[in-house]
């Protein structure tokens, strides 16, 4: 007598739990965790499902459905992902199917209505040439050559081919690329048609990679200056220790040499490493550093690649019978169906783009990736110059390994930081337009020089909002509650939520005055600014609006590391980890949009954007110069930053986070309530305080309607949860998702949508 058996599979929806499907006897076989198989749900609908788990449990439906067919001839999730996918749907509540959504690449997954499902991937293949087999032997050449003495340049392409593949094995020809025989000028296509036709050559499809291919490895290892030595062994000794290690090194200390010889002890002993960078900005001067030294066994994974891209790294990863990876991404990449790995670096871990905020799974890749080197068994690494509060306290506690970097390579100096006081310059008339005279001084000294400058600004557009003259009337979006940013290189007035966007209008909407003014700046004017006052210099912008495009991205950054810009102006994206050796100026526009946001973590943010982005000057054997515009010279963390004083900055955050009960004093959960209309949020608000009060009391704050209280049309309004060391922040979980399952359900509430957010940023 046989077992029924089950197999609990995930579907790639925003449902709790998994489905049960009954597997028949003649797919038992074939049904296995890991693998994708066509099961339906409803009526018509038909969805690839992963497999969970398998057993034999009879569920308590009144139908159970059956498994359709199975879509693998082998698992495409590995044991390590469904591991690290359980822990990502706990910790940050949310489904299963949620996770799968994020981690499996769209051209593997169906659309849900197609009994027929078959992936979209397919692979890349580029047209070869070859002798046919009528060219079978030295004789049978010299036979074809012989017959096109009238028809020069077929018999040249004949020749050409035949010392291409020389010596030629007649038995095994090799073959050449056809459009690179015809671009390297051997023959041309009507050419190679007509030998094809007489049947001395043949054409045929072969699968390449979609990634540039790349020749052996030509860089050798870095070697090593003392200090970093010493880190190295550090850290190696405290993977010995099974520690998760914190690497805390200085701007330009050289880190990417430490990680680069860890990679390489990784690699050898036949383990994959896992290198996540918190933007894919960054990963275009590392990636090409990278492979260098380690050739074709650089993977690279991150959304903006295709479809296509994207599932033909994932398979690669999931091949058993391969070379040991070096797979580098941004958080997506953790993902992947890693199945060896040996070590999981997170550079700049203290990036805050490492949190994924819509849509869930609402995950952080730093600490995710962490939970995946556990269940790997792989060592973990993180690395920053200005670590997070919360990374330093456990390194500082002895939970993380702590090593430090305090020199730059090649003992360059760390550049000098000059604080310049906005409102003493307005008053003494030392201030032309967005610019304090010291900064222009040392702008013009370093274009005379031939070097390059970066200018800071946290702000993109080219101003913050537009306002009426006459009667102050502020154009805002219809569907979020914010003002519209002012774009005019578009000439246009813009929601950054939403997207929205409408032509700016000539005169006043609200009374017809023909004076609309700009409020603020933003990249876009401090770009035209600059370029009034040195009319000669080049200047480029590198902001979301400049880089839509990863060539957008990669023309302005390899225009500057050329030398062909002399001075660069950007938002965050200016402040992370590029190395270029002629910047001698850093200017930060106005320090005080970052100090003045109401976060308990601006003053630890504005740090460490501060230091990030003067840590671009000076990078050689010139000193930088950076200089700081802002109207609070004495705030504590502007004095932190012209000192260079992280542990300064540490002291003072980690006290007051101790005082008002902030991480890592304790765990945090955002919860944020939305609806289309602004009543029946109100009664869920309502309800939801009353609910979660009766459970954790004043452990929750709030409701607190944000500054933005309506987005894409839905009103919104939040609670924040502290739950303390100590307390179990699962079981706090349990019941926040409990009273949020109770409270959807009442009458009413069908399309209120309540979102958790564990460990907001």
């Amino acid at each position: 007598m046989t077992t029924e058996k089950f197999a609990d599979v995930i579907l790639p929806l925003a449902v709790e739990g998994s489905f049960t499907y009954r597997i028949p006897e003649e797919l038992a076989g074939e049904v296995v965790p890991g693998s994708r198989v066509i099961v339906p749900l409803g009526r018509r609908k038909y969805y690839a499902a992963i497999v969970h788990r398998i057993h034999t449990e009879k569920p308590d439906y009144k139908t159970i459905k059956s498994v359709v067919s199975a879509v693998d001839t082998r698992p495409i999730v590995t044991e390590h992902q469904l591991k690290l996918w359980d822990w990502i749907a706990s910790y940050y509540m949310c489904s299963m199917g949620e996770v799968m959504k994020s981690a499996i690449p769209s051209a593997f997954k169906s659309d849900g209505y197609s009994e027929n499902i078959t992936d979209s991937y397919t692979v890349k293949t580029r047209t070869h040439l070859t002798f046919s087999a009528a060219i079978s032997s030295e004789k049978t050449l010299h036979e074809a050559l012989d017959s096109l003495k009238r028809a020069k340049a077929q018999y040249k392409a004949l020749i050409d081919l035949a010392e291409l593949l020389s010596p030629v094995d007649f038995g095994a020809p090799g073959s050449v690329t056809k459009s690179d025989f015809v671009q390297a000028g051997h023959a041309s296509y009507p050419v190679l048609k007509a030998l094809e036709a007489k049947g001395f050559l043949r054409s045929f499809e072969k699968e390449v990679s979609r990634n540039e291919a790349m020749e052996a490895p030509i860089d050798p290892m870095p070697v090593l200056t003392g200090p970093q030595e010493e880190a190295f062994r550090s850290v190696r000794t405290h993977f010995g220790m099974r520690k998760t290690v914190l690497l805390h090194g200085v701007t330009g200390s050289g880190k990417t040499e430490i990680y680069i010889h860890l990679i390489r002890e990784a690699l050898d002993t036949g383990k994959d490493v896992l290198y996540l960078l918190p933007e894919i900005a960054l990963t275009t001067q590392l990636i090409e550093r990278l492979r260098l030294r380690f050739g074709d066994r650089v993977a690279v994974y991150h959304s903006r690649f295709s479809d296509n891209m994207r599932a033909e790294c994932y398979l690669q990863v999931l091949e058993e019978d391969r070379e040991p990876l070096l797979i580098v991404g941004a958080r997506s990449a953790l993902l992947l169906p890693h199945r060896r790995l040996g070590l999981v670096l997170v550079d700049e871990e203290h990036e805050n783009s490492y949190k994924q905020y819509e849509p869930a799974p609402r995950y952080h890749a730093r600490d995710s990736a962490l939970m995946l080197a556990r269940i790997s068994g792989a060592a973990s690494l993180l690395g920053s110059a200005t670590p997070s509060v919360e990374s330093y306290f456990n390194a500082v506690t002895g939970k993380y390994g702590l090593v430090t970097l305090t020199e730059r390579y090649g003992g360059v100096s760390l550049p000098n930081i000059l604080v310049s006081d906005i409102i003493r310059s307005a008053r003494r008339g030392e201030r032309t337009s967005l610019f304090n005279r010291v900064l222009l001084e040392e702008l013009d000294k370093t274009l005379a020089a031939g070097k390059q400058a970066i200018l800071f600004q946290n702000r993109r557009g080219f101003a913050p909002y537009t306002e009426c003259g006459a009667c102050y009337f502020v154009p805002t979006c219809p569907h979020c509650n914010v003002s519209l940013t002012y774009h005019k290189a578009t000439e246009s007035l813009t929601c950054h939520y939403c997207g929205y966007a409408v032509p700016v209008p000539p005169v006043c909407p609200a009374c017809g005055a023909a004076d609309l003014q700009t409020k603020g700046f933003g990249t876009e004017k401090i770009e035209e600014e600059l370029q009034k006052i040195f009319p000669q210099a080049v200047i480029a912008r590198l902001d979301l609006d400049s880089t839509r495009s990863a060539k957008g991205y990669s023309r302005i950054v390899s225009a500057f590391a050329a030398g062909k810009t002399d001075i660069l102006v950007g938002t965050q994206m200016v402040t992370k980890g590029f190395d270029f050796e002629n910047v001698t100026l850093v200017g930060i526009l106005n320090a005080d949009n970052m100090l003045n946001f109401p976060d308990f973590r601006a003053s630890e943010r504005s740090f460490q954007l501060m230091m990030q982005v003067a840590g671009r000057a000076g990078r050689r054997n010139d000193r930088g110069q950076v200089i700081i515009q802002t109207t609070q010279p004495d705030h504590p963390v502007i004095l932190q930053v012209r000192e260079g004083n992280y542990e300064a900055l540490f002291r003072t955050q980690i006290a007051e986070r101790q005082q008002f009960l902030y991480p890592p004093y304790c765990r945090l959960v955002r919860f944020t309530l939305k609806h289309a209309k602004k009543e029946v949020l109100n009664r869920a608000v309502t309800d939801f305080d009353r609910a979660m009060r009766k459970i954790f009391g004043k452990r929750l704050l709030g409701p607190e309607i944000p500054a933005v209280d309506k987005i894409r049309n839905e009103y919104l309004c939040g609670f924040l949860l502290k739950i303390e060391r100590g307390k179990s922040f699962a079981e706090a979980r349990r019941l926040a998702s409990e009273a949020i399952r109770s409270l959807l359900k009442k009458e009413g509430y069908a399309s209120l949508t309540i979102i958790p957010d564990v460990d907001p940023q």
